[in-house]
């Protein structure tokens, strides 16, 4: 179970952090106060309530089918980003003819060190990870289990070339027998070319940690890829905020968005969106077409498992954002017509 923590901190990490400007007080920090309303003495009622009460409504009564994964049609050479979402976090992605992989967390079980399980929607999802080609790039929004996984980078570390992730995170994946020389570690706003493609480290309004001693000890955020055609956001999970306009005035106009919706709840609403609040973030960083993610993965919060997608179509209409909503595993193409049915109300 220890493997689970990833990697330690050294007084030569904690020197090299401290150097970041968004480190501050022992820690890193958002850019706005950020909490969680949750006291001490009512976390165990909460986590007993989420991982042990039975909601109908909370998870599907059957296992979410992923669709076979074409290698061919996903490598043919294109100017456009194509890109597959395998639910909550992870997203497959062509761009420039390199294949780059975000927060590919695939594994059975997003509380792999709790005593209650929170099983994936869909069965054998790591076994995907077979199929994929050869990963150019993988990149990590933050540390948090529902998004880096063990058993997931395991069996991906013979695939994959280089590794772009959040400062602080190098640790793990280094302990778990990941070369240092192919990380980089990003702060905010930091920039990186690879492969034609303009890649920046956007901030969230987050946190980080595996244990109970590295809170905020590695950073957390969201990516932009811009090519010479297209410019995509990727939000990261966190909580409604001022960056989202900031990287909008920054970065955007954005031609799509993958938009954090999902997992939210009153005791934590500064750290992930709420639906509403995720269509404001897409139009604040002037996001032309968006997407919802962090949903129909795990139940990690009280709402119902398609409440984040009913509600972000719902205030998408009425804020005249164009939205699309690919089936998970389904390879999807950034200029392809915006697809808005709703898959997931015809199953049973």
């Amino acid at each position: 179970m220890f493997k689970q923590f990833g990697g330690k901190i050294t007084a030569e990490l904690k020197a090299r952090y401290e150097k970041s400007p968004n480190w501050r007080n022992g820690s890193f920090q958002n850019l706005e106060e950020t909490s969680m309303d949750v006291g001490i003495t009512e976390m165990p009622g909460l986590l007993y309530k989420l991982f042990f009460e039975k909601d109908p409504q909370a998870a599907p009564n059957q296992d979410l089918a992923i669709e076979s994964f074409d290698l061919d049609a996903f490598l043919k050479s294109s100017d456009d980003i194509k890109y597959i979402w395998y639910g909550h976090g992870v997203y497959l992605m062509r761009i420039n003819n390199k294949t780059l992989l975000i927060d590919p967390m695939l594994g059975p079980d997003s509380a792999p060190i709790s005593p209650a399980r929170t099983p994936r929607f869909s069965a054998n999802a790591l076994d995907l990870i077979d199929d994929f080609p050869e990963i150019d790039l993988m990149l990590l929004t933050h540390d948090h289990y529902d998004h880096l996984d063990l058993a997931s980078i395991r069996k991906l570390i013979p695939k994959i070339k280089s590794y772009y992730v959040a400062l602080g995170c190098g640790r793990h994946l280094e302990a778990w027998g990941v070369l240092k020389h192919k990380i980089t570690e990003f702060d905010w706003w930091d920039v990186s070319i690879f492969n034609g493609i303009k890649i920046t480290f956007t901030p969230s309004r987050h946190f980080s940690g595996r244990g109970l001693r590295d809170r905020a000890k590695s950073l957390w955020g969201g990516w932009v890829f811009k090519t010479a055609t297209q410019n995509l956001f990727h939000s990261g999970d966190g909580g409604y905020g001022a960056h989202f306009k900031e990287i909008g005035d920054k970065l955007g106009p954005f031609d799509f968005g993958f938009i954090e919706c999902g997992q939210y709840g009153e005791k934590w609403s500064q750290i992930h969106m709420f639906p509403k609040e995720s269509v404001e973030a897409a139009i604040d960083a002037k996001v032309s077409i968006a997407t919802p993610y962090h949903w129909a993965g795990f139940k990690l919060a009280f709402h119902s498992w398609t409440e984040p997608a009913d509600l972000f179509v719902r205030y998408a209409i009425e804020n005249n954002l164009n939205y699309t909503l690919p089936r998970l595993g389904q390879l999807m193409h950034l200029n392809n017509t915006c697809q808005t049915h709703m898959w997931w109300k015809e199953l049973d």
